[in-house]
């Protein structure tokens, strides 16, 4: 009797030690990154994983550039179940042109079922020296609305990429004016800019308050990021610590931003990875866990459905 009575107190002490560990695991914070891109010259591809791993990153919405192969980002993903969430690609010479190609290519990546997201469209882009030219495409060209088209299909958020910051007077207006024309034509659409769209704060904070369905991710918004460019990134940190007025906006709209990181070419998968990803952990461990649980992972799983392994 006795040795039945401690196998069953040793057995719920076992239970209450395992829902202990289950509520701290539910309540460590952890990251999805919702817009990362990756070339053939990041070898080798894995590294991706072992610096998402180090980082506490669980999935990233990934998509290949440059020369690597659609078949490379997919096996990857095959390879590293729950991790990796492949995004259509959109960037490349044939989106630039606006070729027959770029149509063909989009078409044959939604066919293989095998996406879950597509890549970011660019609208406005300035020229990055060598590496990427100046695109300039507004919302009604029809590379835009096919993307867009095969996004609402899918249930897909829109990511689109819009430097407003680069543009002047006039065009920087009608860019504007489009990009709000646009999100009031799809208002059950869920639009994410990439970047914040290089706005400030109160830019931000008017698009939220008159467009329900307008989101804004963070990659390139940190002092590690903006500090190793010299283009006119916004940056919503104020030293180590975020700024003020970002992290109000953040507290009071919590479900309009979208944690991301952007790597782009091979030095950014690098230990550049873990000082962007250092001053998210010190910023969000300043807001409340509900709002920094939201920012990290949480919009990214209600918006692109995706499901995390308890």
């Amino acid at each position: 009797m006795f040795r039945r009575r401690t196998k069953t107190v040793l057995f719920i002490a076992f239970i209450f030690t395992q829902s202990g560990w289950l509520r701290a695991n539910a309540d460590e914070l952890y990251f999805i990154d919702a817009h990362s891109q990756v070339d053939q010259n990041v070898v080798p591809i894995n590294k991706v994983i072992s610096l998402m791993d180090n980082a506490g990153v669980h999935q990233t919405i990934l998509s290949a550039r440059g020369n690597l192969k659609g078949s490379s980002l997919l096996q990857l993903s095959k390879q590293n179940p729950g991790r990796i969430t492949p995004a259509v690609r959109t960037k490349g010479e044939p989106y630039d042109t606006g070729s027959k190609k770029y149509f063909e290519i989009l078409k044959k990546q939604i066919a293989t079922k095998q996406y879950h997201a597509i890549a970011e469209v660019l609208l406005y882009h300035a020229k990055k020296g060598t590496k990427a030219p100046e695109v300039n495409v507004y919302p009604d060209n029809k590379r835009v609305q096919v993307a867009l088209n095969y996004a609402i299909e899918n249930s897909w958020p829109f990511v689109v990429h819009i430097e407003f910051a680069s543009l002047h007077g006039k065009k920087r207006k009608i860019f504007m004016r489009s990009f709000k024309q646009m999100l009031d034509q799809h208002p059950e659409q869920p639009f994410i800019l990439t970047h914040i769209g290089q706005l400030s704060r109160n830019r931000c904070l008017r698009l939220i308050e008159n467009h329900k369905n307008v989101h804004f991710h963070t990659g390139w918004t940190n002092p590690a990021a903006v500090e190793s460019s010299n283009q006119p990134w916004t940056n919503v940190f104020g030293g180590d610590r975020l700024a003020p007025e970002w992290k109000d906006l953040f507290v009071q709209y919590p479900h309009r931003f979208i944690f991301a990181l952007d790597n782009v070419f091979e030095e950014h998968w690098s230990e550049f990875y873990q000082k962007q990803i250092n001053y998210w952990k010190q910023a969000l461990a300043e807001l409340p866990s509900d709002v920094a649980h939201l920012i990290a992972h949480g919009n990214a799983e209600r918006l692109w459905g995706i499901r995390q392994a308890r």
